[in-house]
């Protein structure tokens, strides 16, 4: 498991990117729902470590974040590219303890 930062620090509808101890990078986002969500911070579309600057929002009700790169939308639940379903990006386990936003080991 790995703390990312305190939930206080991580704005509704914001994303940040963090370093897991296997060298993978993390997106971490919070929904103004309250939600978190944790996705591979890499778009799989460019190749840079960039979704966690994506724009979070719904499209149909489903959370999802938007590529600052490309504008391909992955729905935060699942990973899945809402473009092209054949694309998706890691998702992992992620909760608050003691205030903390912690990412677990997939």
């Amino acid at each position: 498991m790995t703390v990312v930062c305190r939930l206080s620090d991580l704005p509704p509808d914001r994303g940040v990117a963090a370093l897991l101890p296997d060298g993978a990078q993390v997106a971490v986002f919070h929904t103004g729902a309250g939600e978190l969500f944790a996705l591979s911070n890499i778009d799989p579309y460019s190749g840079a470590a960039v979704l966690s600057r994506g724009i979070v929002g719904d499209l149909r009700g489903v959370p999802v974040v938007a590529s600052p790169m490309h504008k391909q939308h992955f729905e935060l639940h699942s990973g899945e590219c809402v473009e092209d379903r054949a694309v998706t990006v890691r998702v992992y386990p992620v909760r608050v303890a003691a205030g903390q936003v912690v990412v677990e080991d997939p």
